[in-house]
């Protein structure tokens, strides 16, 4: 990787460094894209990237580690997006916390763990910070009501009331959905059938006039957005048993 010429990593599609180099390259690139940014920026964005990689550490999806998945979603924002705010992207690289490690996060055993893992990410990184990644984490569910229908809800609830966290919902998305043809084996399907549904609506939030991003980046978000859309009309279509 260090003989690797920087502006080569600064051009090539997220998902090719994660196939040609793992996670290093993921690293790189992310060191490479926030040396950019003011002192006070980075050091804000260091610190959530620690902290992201103590609490998943252990953490992977079919293929690799979840803190591949956290460095794409953030990157995507940040180059794709054109979104520099530190704040968003560290909640961003801290989306997943609070949902998958809240007790870890929160330290000891508190009465509700989310509430608690919120107040340590507000107390760390800010308030603005603990709303946005309490916007995209998912509730518990009705055990009486479809789990999938609940999800679409709260998502729905969640970004229509928190424009800046529909980019970090919109770039998770993308990686889920765009990014499906890198995973394997029965998640393919599950997938499919709970996020395809979510595709109208969350082309619903891009057009709504506070989402924050230029009519140029909507329209990569929609392309985007429809190409997830047919993976998973294909991953569908009824075929021969």
């Amino acid at each position: 990787m260090d003989e690797l010429p920087p502006a080569y990593l600064l051009s090539l599609p997220l998902h090719a460094i994660t196939e040609v180099y793992g996670e290093e390259g993921l690293r790189r690139r992310f060191a490479l894209e926030i040396g950019r940014l003011p002192d006070a920026d980075r050091a804000r964005l260091e610190r959530a990237f620690r902290l992201a990689e103590r609490l998943h550490r252990d953490d992977r999806r079919v293929r690799e580690p979840v803190l591949n998945h956290l460095l794409r979603v953030t990157l995507r924002i940040l180059c794709h997006y054109r979104v520099r705010d530190a704040e968003v992207l560290a909640a961003a690289l801290l989306h997943d916390a609070v949902e998958d490690h809240p007790a870890e996060l929160a330290g000891g055993a508190p009465a509700d763990p989310t509430a608690a893992a919120l107040g340590v990410l507000g107390r760390d990184f800010g308030p603005r910070v603990a709303e946005l990644v309490g916007a995209v984490t998912n509730p518990e569910y009705e055990d009486d009501r479809d789990h999938d229908e609940q999800y679409r809800e709260h998502v729905v609830a969640s970004l229509a009331a928190t424009p800046w966290a529909r980019l970090i919902k919109f770039s998770d998305f993308t990686d889920n959905g765009v990014g499906i043809l890198y995973t394997t084996g029965p998640k393919v399907r599950r997938a499919a059938v709970k996020y395809g549904p979510l595709v109208p609506l969350l082309r619903g939030l891009i057009d709504l006039p506070d989402t924050p991003l230029d009519g140029e980046v909507r329209r990569h978000v929609h392309r985007q957005f429809h190409l997830a859309d047919s993976r998973f009309a294909a991953i569908l279509v009824p075929h021969p048993g």
